[in-house]
Formats: C-alpha cells, structure tokens, sequence
C-alpha cells in the first residue's frame, strides 16, 4: 500500500513536471507574439477612445461642424528596431483631417532613431542592424531596418547632436589643461581637444578636420574653443603632441601665459623611428629613466648625453630628440605629486577619448570624404 502511494505521488510531480516543462516552452515560444497582439488591441482601444473624445459614441448625430468619424486608414508607428503598419481610426472636421492625440505620440520616430545610434554605438554595423532588433510578425509589414535606412537615421542623428556639441559654452567649465592630439580616420585626420577642470574631471571640448603640422587649421580649433567660452587671457597648460604648427597656434592665440608640455611619449616614439629594432629597447629605457628624473636639471643632463650618444651613427634620431627637449620638461620642477606629472606629461589622458571614436567607427570600411 505504501508503495503504491508513493508510486502516485511520483507520477503526480512527475506529470506536473512535464505540465509546467509544456509550459514554459508554449510560453517561450508564444509569449512575444502574445505581447505583440494584446499590445495592438491596446493601442485600437486608446485610438477609439481618442475618437470617442472628438465625436461622441458611435452612432452620435452632431452638428455641420462638429468632428466626425471617417473609417480607418494605414498608418505606420515604430516597434522592436523598427517602423509596422497599423490601422488607425480616423477624424475629419470641414473637411480636414483631425489628428488623435495618442497617435501623434505614438507616430514621434525618435524612438527609432535613438534606437539606431544606440546600436551603432554598442558596435553594430549598419549592414547587421536589421539582425540584430527583434523579428516581427508579416502582417505588420516591418520595414525601416535595412541598411540604408538605418544609416541615414544614424546620419541626421548624429549630425544634429554633433552640431549642438561643438556649439556648447564652454564658459562655466573651470579649465586647466588642454590636451590635443590627432586621431587617424580614413585619410583623415583628426585633431581632438580634451580639457581637464580643476577638479580633474575630463571633458572634450571640440574637434577640427586636419593636421598639426597646419598652424591655421590649429588656430581655427583654439579659436573655437575661445568663441565658445574659454578664456584667453587664463594661463593653462597645453598638453600636446609636439606638432610646430600647434605649438605656433597655442603662442598666438594665447600668448606667453601658457605653458606647452610635449608629450613625452609622442617623442620617445618618434625618436624610435629612426633608430634600428636592436637599439630600440635600450634607448626607450633611457628615455623613460630621464623622465623618470626628479628634476628639470638631470632629466636634460640625461637627455643631452643620450643625443650625444645617438649624433654620430643615428643623426636622425638625435636631432628628433633635441627638437622641443625643453618642453618634454615643462612639468619637472612644478613639484607636481608624481602620479599626476606622470599623468599631464603624456596625451595617454585623451587616448580613451580617441580609443571610443575607433570603437565606433571600426565598422565603417569606406571613407568618402572629410564630413562623413
């Protein structure tokens, strides 16, 4: 006897078991169609109810100029990634259309476009952007998700808010330090400014197409910046890549006040470019020990024998070095705590800034001109 109800029960959870197994894949595999067709009846009823509002109960007899019902017509709202026919009620009034209130919310298409830049941000190409938002049923006809249509929402999106970011006062930001460097896209390149506040909070201040070799492509960046708030009579600290045409541009629009301090580790690289791989590792290793110094004098004294040591066999590499030696320096005798020296004495501040601009634009294979 026992046995036989034990026998039951097994059979009874085990039963359940599968029951709740059935289920949960009825409910997997339904549910998001289930959510699709209670949601439309939603909106029809929040449509009808906006139509009710306008013109009475069905069958209301109202005056010559009063709203009136006229049919219903197809219409297209966004859903899941993408734009789906509906039908929608409709008013008229003397012979104009009525707009309904919830539709005209409904119809906004910024959530679609925020959607696109959202995806494109997180690193999905325009071509695998209709992969990746969710599968719709037919009878809603979805459209809007090919690759030429999420591209010219990414486009007019991102260009808007491009436009209102290098518009922006920069007034209210306390600034200190400016970094600027050049990142590579396509053919291009492009010179981005990064501001440090007094409370080392980084903020991008702008960017201009072109090189800083280019004093008036410079000059047009700095320019900017001051038309949009920063102020040249301030004293700041540039931080910068060691181009001539940048550092000539930092000297006319805000004269001597400012302090230059190339990046150190922009001029070790270039010094190791014109050196041959064996001597690379040990000549890196001196300049990151002169650096390294714990003042201005010894840094150059170190400096200065290692060109001594370079002139004769690696000219090329001695003269990198001793362009701009000084400014590489700028910091040494601040009495800056270590760690922020450290910090301020390369560009390494800006490259996450220029590490996310690659993540975005990895995606893009063929560059057609300076504004894309």
């Amino acid at each position: 006897m026992k046995n036989s109800a034990r026998n039951r029960r097994d059979n009874q959870a085990s039963n359940t078991e599968q029951r709740t197994l059935r289920l949960a894949e009825f409910v997997r595999q339904n549910l998001f169609r289930f959510v699709i067709d209670h949601g439309m009846k939603a909106l029809d009823t929040v449509l009808e109810e906006d139509r009710t509002r306008l013109c009475g109960p069905v069958r209301t007899r109202g005056g010559s100029d009063d709203p009136v019902r006229w049919g219903r017509a197809r219409g297209r709202l966004v859903m899941g990634g993408r734009r789906v026919a509906v039908e929608r009620p409709r008013v008229r009034q003397n012979g104009a259309e009525v707009p309904l209130p919830s539709w005209e919310e409904f119809a906004d298409e910024d959530p679609l476009n925020e959607r696109t830049v959202e995806q494109m941000v997180l690193g999905v190409s325009t071509r695998g952007y209709e992969r990746s938002v969710e599968e719709l049923p037919d009878e809603l006809d979805p459209h809007g998700a090919s690759h030429s249509a999420a591209s010219r929402r990414f486009v007019q999106m991102t260009q808007k808010s491009l436009d209102e970011w290098l518009e922006r006062d920069l007034s209210r930001l306390r600034i200190v330090v400016v970094m600027i460097d050049g990142i590579e896209v396509g053919e291009h390149t492009v010179l981005v400014a990064l501001g440090i506040d007094e409370t080392g909070i980084k903020h991008p201040l702008g960017l201009c197409l072109g090189v800083t070799e280019n004093a008036v492509v410079c000059g047009e960046l700095l320019n900017k910046l001051v038309c949009r708030g920063l102020d040249p009579q301030q004293p700041y600290l540039f931080v910068i890549d060691g181009g001539k045409g940048l550092r000539r541009a930092i000297k006319d629009v805000f004269g001597k006040r400012s302090v230059v301090q190339r990046c150190q580790e922009h001029k070790r690289r270039n010094v190791l470019s014109y050196l041959p791989k064996r001597l690379q590792p040990s000549v890196s290793k001196m300049l990151r020990d002169a650096y390294g110094s714990t003042s201005e004098a010894v840094a150059k004294k170190r400096l200065l024998q290692l060109v001594a040591h370079l002139t004769d066999e690696h000219p090329d590499a001695a003269s990198s070095l001793r362009e701009g030696l000084e400014e590489t320096l700028t910091l040494k005798d601040m009495k800056l705590p270590p760690g922020l020296e450290r910090t301020l004495s390369t560009t390494n501040p800006i490259e996450n800034l220029n590490g996310g601009i690659r993540r975005v634009t990895r995606n893009v294979k063929r560059w057609r001109d300076g504004n894309m």
